[in-house]
């Protein structure tokens, strides 16, 4: 039984958007939390010059790997298991990575370990794109995200929406420069960077 997951679905499209410009010079694609699959077999589909290689903990590869397996294409690889504490990952260099709703799951040590690998990982002039919630000023955009964000630390007190400008600066010290920053729908961004 494949996983599913509605928010995948219902923002695949806006993302994509996204992805078809900033992705458009790039050949491979790493994505970090591949989740359900939903996404990686959306954008191989869709971006069939990319290379998409999934990635996520082991205990997400069986569904990740059911959504490749209907889908058939060949410019989606397998997913392979990666931790982002556990820097440097042994992946090999490419020029994109994308993930999507992780930073506010994890804890803010692994989003820096995250940006710190993305540095290290990216060929210069690569890109990162990052979607999910995030508060400016240090303060939520909406009231759906404050409640988003209540709810996060309920069940985890080290997750929790992250603060755009402690992103922004941890990227910029692991040679990571925002170029970018797109609103979506349901208050949440998408976020732009080069690898300088």
């Amino acid at each position: 039984m494949k996983p599913f997951s509605e928010a995948s679905e219902n923002n695949r499209e806006p993302i994509l958007a996204v992805l078809r410009e900033a992705f458009a010079a790039a050949t491979s694609v790493l994505e970090i939390g591949s989740g359900t699959g939903q996404h990686a077999v959306h954008f191989a589909q869709h971006l069939p010059h990319l290379t998409w290689q999934t990635s996520d903990l082991p205990v997400h590869h069986p569904g990740i790997q059911a959504w490749l397996d209907e889908a058939l294409l060949s410019n989606a690889r397998p997913p392979i298991a990666l931790d982002v504490n556990d820097t440097p990952w042994s992946v090999a260099p490419v020029d994109g990575v994308f993930t999507a709703n992780t930073l506010h799951i994890i804890s803010w040590p692994e989003v820096v370990c995250l940006l710190e690998g993305v540095g290290q990982l990216l060929q210069p002039g690569g890109v990162l794109c990052i979607y999910g919630p995030f508060n400016y000023g240090g303060q939520f955009t909406s009231e759906s995200n404050a409640r988003f964000d209540a709810w996060l630390k309920a069940r985890d007190p080290l997750s929790g929406v992250r603060n755009f400008e402690a992103v922004r600066e941890t990227a910029l010290e692991h040679g990571l420069m925002l170029q970018q920053d797109h609103a979506m729908p349901v208050n949440n961004r998408t976020l732009v960077f080069h690898k300088r």
